[in-house]
């Protein structure tokens, strides 16, 4: 009995696959790819716990060879004098990056699905998209033009004033206002699609009810527009949540033009890494902060998630 169930079970799921070939084929690139970077990469964590040295046999033979020291990378990473800085700003950077992201991604996506001129709605968000294609090599030379000590636009407009010029890339104070402000000109056009995309879905009949009540645009918006897209938001927000330990390269490393003057402001845990790999090979601890940075992620998704599934399931991510 029980092989004939087995069997039954067996041309049951091969039944499924044949019925669902063509989407489980749709499927089968990105599947590919997460097995090629994201899954099998995963067995190189090993060395987040060796005392990494090159072996002559290749990769694989350095990796079994090497020393096995427990967690002494990891006391390593966090045991330097910077340890506390670039944990502070890796936290509070994408603390903010996520909550005005949020904020000013819906209030883009609102604005474009309310122009009445949908070509020319068109037009302001293929503009607003754009720069997220730009690399940040290119960006950190656009930043450069505006602050520049004696070409910069900003310096020679302060200088019109006949105010001194100022040396931007040695000054701390400016800079967080100026990441903050480059992640949201780069990532916001970005980031509203996906919230235009689920308010173009929404039910015209809501909004029209919503007018026969006597709302205005505005209680449109507060009473139909944002509690439809609310459950996305917080899907979107919790899975930030799982990213706050990392860092967009790019952004920390490339626009300040690694200025050593700016790293109190500037130096995150990428960047850290970045530079003790470079500088000292350290291979092992490099590897110790990736899954330093991995696991807090993946531990605070769960927990966001949980405190979500407490206030309502159905917003909850899993």
């Amino acid at each position: 009995m029980r092989g004939g169930s087995k069997v039954k079970h067996v041309n049951h799921f091969l039944k499924d696959i044949k019925k669902n070939s063509i989407w489980l084929l749709m499927v089968l690139p990105g599947t590919i790819w997460f097995l090629l970077f994201s899954y099998f990469p995963m067995f190189g964590t090993v060395i987040a716990f060796k005392n990494f040295q090159y072996d002559p046999g290749g990769f694989f033979a350095s990796v079994w060879n090497s020393e096995w020291v427990g967690f002494d990378n990891f006391e390593f990473l966090f045991s330097t004098n910077d340890a506390f800085i670039i944990t502070r700003n890796t936290l509070l950077y994408n603390l903010v990056f996520i909550f005005l992201g949020l904020v000013l991604a819906v209030f883009v996506a609102i604005v474009l699905s309310e122009l009445a001129n949908k070509k020319l709605a068109k037009v302001y968000q293929t503009g607003m998209l754009f720069p997220h294609f730009l690399s940040w090599v290119v960006v950190s030379y656009f930043v450069f033009s505006f602050l520049s000590v004696d070409k910069g636009l900003l310096n020679n407009i302060l200088a019109w004033f006949g105010v001194d010029a100022i040396s931007w890339y040695n000054e701390t104070e400016y800079w967080p206002y100026i990441l903050v402000f480059m992640s949201m000109w780069k990532g916001v056009g970005y980031g509203s699609i996906v919230y235009l995309a689920a308010i173009v879905g929404i039910d015209r009949n809501y909004y029209e009810a919503a007018m026969i009540d006597g709302a205005n645009k505005w209680k449109q918006i507060r009473h139909v527009t944002i509690p439809m897209i609310t459950p996305l938001m917080i899907i979107l927000t919790i899975m930030n949540v799982g990213r706050i330990f990392n860092s967009d390269f790019g952004l920390f490393y490339q626009v300040p033009r690694d200025s050593g003057a700016l790293y109190p402001v500037t130096n995150v845990i990428d960047t850290f890494v970045y530079r003790g790999l470079t500088t000292m090979g350290e291979i092992g601890m490099s590897t110790a902060a990736g899954l330093y940075q991995s696991v807090v992620g993946f531990i605070l998704v769960l927990l966001t998630n949980y405190l979500v599934q407490k206030v309502d399931k159905e917003y909850a991510l899993f």
